[in-house]
């Protein structure tokens, strides 16, 4: 009795199942699903502490200390040191800043969030493309605030307008590809913890094993060699030329260089790591 008045009753009363008439709605598109996940990260800066405070508070202390701390011992003024650590500092926070969109996607991956996302009907890799676009405007937060802290304690680009602006949009292009090779770990390793601890160590060999503190040039000959393959280094000597106005075309080409190398090295692996984990 019970059976046949269920098989006699309308389909419209069953809201599960498909409605005469009414066609599924269509998948979204590449565009739309890396906006998501753009967006996603950008709502982090308000939620999530620790991405507003790299992104802020981190630089603003950096500049503080080194300049009056250790200004005068390696420069012999405060204001000599900051024209030549202040592009680097914006460096070093980009650097620091750039891990955080990674060891997010880690704690994804760990938590179940990647599986959730993975079985929905989008294009997969929007989730590294639109993490990735999202950082823009992190990024050049990070750029801005210790530029301005720079100038207003005297800090004073030879380069003009024309050179800063040149400075971080070329600061975006390397921020983008070391990017890479945190995300390459970040997939590579399922632990966040270990993920964290791998990430945070290269990242200490990386920005203390650069001239992002002092030229290169007042170093040991065999330390200076390894500076040199630093691409940290690279885009530290790219951001003063085009700031002070003096850069080289040699410079120039190395500092594009390194940020080629570290796309087409890293890139790809991360991308068939990543889709490899959605088999």
């Amino acid at each position: 009795m019970t059976s046949s008045s269920t098989q006699a009753r309308p389909a419209a009363e069953f809201p599960g199942r498909s409605v005469p008439g009414m066609q599924r709605p269509p998948a979204p598109g590449a565009l739309f699903a890396c906006r998501t996940f753009a967006w996603r990260t950008l709502i982090k800066l308000k939620y999530v502490q620790d991405h507003l405070g790299t992104a802020v508070v981190f630089p603003v202390i950096l500049t503080l200390v080194f300049t009056y701390l250790l200004g005068g011992a390696i420069a012999g003024t405060p204001g000599d040191y900051l024209q030549f650590f202040l592009p680097g500092v914006i460096v070093l926070s980009l650097v620091a800043s750039s891990m955080m969109s990674a060891l997010t996607l880690n704690r994804d991956i760990a938590t179940g969030m990647f599986d959730r996302v993975r079985s929905t009907p989008i294009w997969q890799p929007a989730v590294l493309v639109g993490t990735m676009g999202g950082d823009v405007l992190r990024y050049a937060l990070t750029s801005v605030v210790p530029l301005a802290l720079g100038l207003l304690l005297g800090f004073r680009p030879d380069g003009g307008f024309a050179g800063v602006v040149l400075a971080l949009l070329y600061l975006q292009l390397f921020t983008f590809s070391v990017s890479w090779l945190w995300m390459f770990f970040a997939v590579l390793i399922p632990q966040p913890t270990a993920a964290a601890g791998v990430v945070n160590l290269l990242q200490f060999i990386l920005l203390f094993g650069s001239n992002i503190l002092a030229p290169s040039q007042t170093m040991p000959g065999w330390l200076e060699a390894v500076v040199k393959l630093n691409p940290v280094t690279h885009a530290a000597t790219t951001t003063r030329g085009l700031m002070h106005g003096d850069l080289s075309g040699g410079d120039l080409t190395a500092g594009l260089l390194a940020c080629a190398a570290l796309i087409v090295v890293f890139a790809t692996p991360t991308a068939l790591l990543y889709n490899r984990k959605q088999r």
